[in-house]
């Protein structure tokens, strides 16, 4: 059997809406420039009306139920619109409690449920007109411009309260992306949030009085900015976009361009188009200036290179750069030649191997990866007969090319955002995009195609795991090292699930499919119908019981629909006499309890659509799904038709009718391999045919490993403990002081603390020019030797030494070793003094370490620190053997990464 794999998943940065500040920069960050004097002004502005923004953003803020309250009444007749507002908790505090006369808090919310207006605040009131306002907004016109014709005034109780409450939580909204927009400076948050929901408006309610709900919105925020010019100008600008977007119909999706016969068209909806990283198309024209011609070489270098090659390493093509300047050659032959230069060779074709040359031709070429493995053997082929010059000559010339860039136009990467993914290349796709070449060597396309056609690793077809959940269709794992995160297991529509028939083998529908309205006996699950008769009387088989109760029928109904028995307010009462009085048979019964609203939020609401359908698959027909063909099958019908189509698919299917027919219960009739070792092998399960529990005593792990498998001496036992830390180890001479009078014993001290701190004997000179002034501190006791030791860790020659050359982890292990004679015990020590390393410096690092508890309660106040031997854990002292065993300057190998990564 052969499978098709998928490509490797790989997960996505979302893409977050960019201040005026953010996207400027990154532009100018992907052309490698300073930002242009127009860039410079547009910032200045921006961050001049920074405060205005702000102060903008708070007033709509705290007078945002007013405006609301306006534009609702404005569309809304029949009653109280802001009764439907849902509003965040808000505690009040005791003069808000005094204001109101202590009206208790029900009584209260009665009152402001039932107002036509929220009354603002003290400044909304002055500035917006407070309550004679209100009415005139209501009574009058005041301007708040061209009203749509089609436009009637919505009647409340119509309405009803689901939509009320969903229409003035979008208004809400609308007002909240204004405020946002306005803060960040731009304008594409109100693009991508509203562009294409006329459609969705004009189906829910109104298009003209979303329209004229926010017309009255731009009137009442402006009304608070009566006497500001420059934050009327603001306001105004982003109504305008809000409203035109609004109007404008939703725009078409964009298609992939896909001249391949091997791979489907792909759609991206324009919303996410427009949400993307906006990056700059270069095109190179006769008419362009000087600097304009540069702009766009500098750009093909970037692509091509990954560099701006006359930046980074002043290296130019100069006589390709001026020719297509001059116009004698195309952007497109430019781009070739500059993909066959010697420089080009050197850097992405010589140091890697044909599949990895291959992936790289196509990002700097044609913008992408590879699509599909026949598109890898196409070109390897190319690329092994012909070379570098026959690959690029294949690429440039392709009709894609010609589609995408054509003559003039730059190419460019074709990520997230620009154009719709492909599903069997995403994750690889986004490791090309996102890692330069020279770090990334291993060919990852190659390898991942290669997984299509291979057999599986196990009869099973959810692999060596055996279907691990049972229940969760699709996920299976070839190797049970491999990460299902990075390199998802292998599974296609062509590969079916095995599953185990309950009741006689004979019967099993993989060999018999005749065999699938046959009641599985004895040997299966109970079978409940509604009629007196025993279930199977007329084939001869019997089952286990038969229920002529009609209350037994509905009790197993339930439970085999819903998994256990409903609590009294679930239940359906009256499908529950429509079936004892004959008005519906069993099957509508199912139907009706499929279809409630119990089951909707128990199988349906929950999950993803293809874990629901699983779980419902299991309760309407009494088996898993097959494979991924009857899945896809179900899956297309749940997104073009919903779920009460899906249940009736379900109830209405062929296989319904010959297992159950009308008058049966649905059981399981057939069940995973996994999910029947779960219930018959599991310790402590019951044994029917023996009676009793299964208790299976297992020896600890640490028993097993501790347990000598072979005789040992007595010369091999004293080898083993030899190999151990020994007391020979341990350091014999401490340095402590306790008589700062006598000089021998300060001066022995003061050498040891070089020896320890600097790894070496300090020159006498040095000595002199940097440490006199310690030196006399301890020698006449004004200083203890910890605060000596400290000093010396705080000086410039430590910081030269052992913080300039080295990154911040190596710089926390040399501290360790230096100060607390060992290795950094953990990832999470390493996290802990790296935080302050990173926001403190160096000097408050130093004092962390001399400050520590450890440190006092090894070193204390007067002892050197020193190299510990047998006080470490076996975990870290392999760490401090080999840090202590090398000088500092050897190499800058780091010791830290032996640990395992702490989450």
């Amino acid at each position: 059997m052969t499978i098709k794999a998928s490509g490797g998943s790989s997960l996505a940065k979302p893409q977050l809406y960019q201040t005026v500040a953010v996207s400027t920069i990154i532009q100018a960050e992907q052309q490698d420039r300073f930002l242009d004097n127009n860039e410079l002004g547009e910032l200045d502005n921006y961050f001049k009306s920074g405060a205005k923004r702000l102060e903008i953003a708070q007033v709509l803020t705290e007078n945002s139920d007013l405006i609301v309250s306006r534009a609702a009444n404005r569309i809304f007749t029949g009653g109280s619109p802001m009764s439907f507002l849902e509003k965040p908790p808000v505690e009040e505090s005791v003069g808000a409690i005094a204001s109101v006369g202590g009206l208790p808090a029900d009584i209260k919310a009665a009152q402001q449920s039932i107002q036509t207006f929220v009354d603002g605040s003290s400044k909304g009131s002055s500035e917006g007109g407070g309550f004679l306002g209100n009415l005139l907004s209501v009574f009058t016109n005041p301007g708040i411009g061209k009203i749509p014709a089609g436009f009637r005034p919505i009647n409340i109780s119509r309405y009803g309260p689901s939509n009320m409450a969903k229409s003035l939580r979008d208004m809400s909204w609308f007002l909240r992306y204004v405020s946002y927009a306005v803060v960040a400076g731009d304008p594409n948050i109100l693009v991508v949030n509203t562009r294409g929901l006329r459609e969705v408006l004009e189906n829910a309610c109104s298009i003209d009085a979303t329209i004229v709900a926010l017309l009255e919105m731009r009137v009442s925020s402006l009304t608070y900015f009566k006497n500001d010019e420059e934050a009327k100008e603001i306001l105004t600008q982003y109504f305008e976009i809000l409203i035109n977007e609004l109007k404008a119909p939703t725009p078409s999706t964009k298609v992939r361009q896909r001249p391949s016969d091997d791979a489907q068209g792909l759609e991206l909806p324009q919303s996410y188009f427009n949400a993307s990283e906006r990056r700059p198309k270069f095109v190179m024209k006769p008419g362009l200036s000087a600097s304009e011609k540069i702009s766009v070489v500098k750009a093909a270098y970037r692509q091509i290179f990954e560099r701006d090659i006359t930046r980074a390493y002043s290296q130019s093509i100069s006589y390709l750069e001026s020719q297509v300047k001059n116009g004698d050659i195309s952007m497109k032959e430019f781009v070739r030649r500059l993909a066959k230069s010697p420089l080009y060779r050197q850097q992405f074709f010589e140091p890697f191997i044909n599949s990895r040359a291959l992936e790289l031709a196509f990002r700097h070429i044609l913008g992408r990866g590879p699509s599909s493995r026949e598109e890898v053997q196409k070109y390897f082929s190319i690329v092994s007969s012909g070379g570098l010059n026959a690959l690029v000559d294949a690429l440039v010339d392709s009709q894609e090319y010609s589609d995408y860039f054509g003559e003039e136009t730059v190419p460019y990467l074709r990520g997230l955002g620009v154009e719709a993914q492909e599903c069997r290349n995403w994750g690889m796709q986004q490791d090309l995009f996102s890692y330069s070449a020279p770090f990334r060597k291993v060919p990852q396309f190659i390898t991942t195609f290669a997984k299509y056609d291979r057999p599986l690793p196990d009869q099973h077809v959810y692999g060596s795991g055996n279907d691990p959940l049972e229940i969760q269709f699709g996920a299976i794992f070839p190797k049970e090292t491999r990460n299902p995160s990075s390199a998802p297991a292998p599974f296609s529509k062509d590969t079916k699930r095995i599953l185990i028939h309950r009741g006689p083998g004979i019967n099993n529908q993989n060999s018999n499919p005749s065999a699938r309205g046959e009641y599985p006996g004895s040997l299966g699950a109970k079978v409940v119908r509604l009629n007196n008769e025993l279930p199977g009387a007329s084939n001869g088989l019997g089952v286990k019981f038969g229920e002529s109760s009609t209350q037994a029928v509905i009790r197993a109904a339930y439970r085999q629909v819903f998994g256990r028995d409903v609590y009294e307010g679930q239940r359906l009462k009256v499908a529950e006499i429509k079936l004892e009085n004959g008005d519906i048979s069993l099957r509508d019964f199912i139907r009706m309890l499929a279809k409630s609203e119990t089951f909707l939020k128990t199988y349906w609401t929950p999950f993803y659509v293809c874990k629901a359908i699983e779980f419902i698959h299991r309760r309407l027909l009494g088996r898993p799904t097959y494979g991924r063909s009857e899945m896809n099958t179900y899956f297309d019908l749940a997104s073009k038709k919903g779920f009460y189509a899906l249940v009736d698919a379900f109830i209405d299917s062929p296989e319904y009718n010959q297992a159950f027919g009308e008058d049966t219960v649905p059981y399981e009739r057939y069940v995973t391999p996994n999910g029947l070792q779960m219930r018959n092998a599991r310790v402590g399960t019951l044994r029917e045919d023996i009676g009793q529990r299964i208790d299976v005593e297992t020896t600890p792990r640490f028993i097993e490993l501790g347990q000598v498998s072979s005789a040992r001496s007595e010369n091999d036992v004293k080898n083993r403990v030899n190999q151990g830390v020994t007391v020979q180890r341990e350091q014999t001479k401490l340095f402590k002081l306790t008589n700062n009078a006598d000089k021998v014993a300060v001066k022995n001290v003061i050498r040891a603390a070089y020896r320890q701190i600097f790894e070496r004997d300090v020159e006498p000179y040095t000595i002199s020019a940097n440490f006199t002034n310690l030196e006399s501190k301890l020698s006449n006791g004004e200083i203890s030797v910890k605060e000596f030791i400290e000093g010396l860790g705080t000086s410039e020659l430590y910081l030269k030494e052992f913080y300039a050359p080295f990154p911040n982890t190596k710089v926390i292990e040399l501290g360790t070793k230096h100060f607390l004679g060992r290795a950094p015990m953990n990832q999470k020590e390493i996290q802990h003094y790296n935080r302050i390393l990173a926001s403190e410096g160096i000097r408050a690092f130093i004092s962390a370490l001399v400050g520590s508890m450890e440190y006092a309660q090894v070193f204390g106040e007067d002892t050197v620190p020193y190299r510990r031997f047998p006080t470490l854990p076996a975990a870290n002292f392999p760490n401090t053997e080999r840090l202590y065993n090398k000088l500092t300057k050897q190499d800058s190998e780091l010791v830290v990464p032996s640990f395992k990564p702490v989450v």
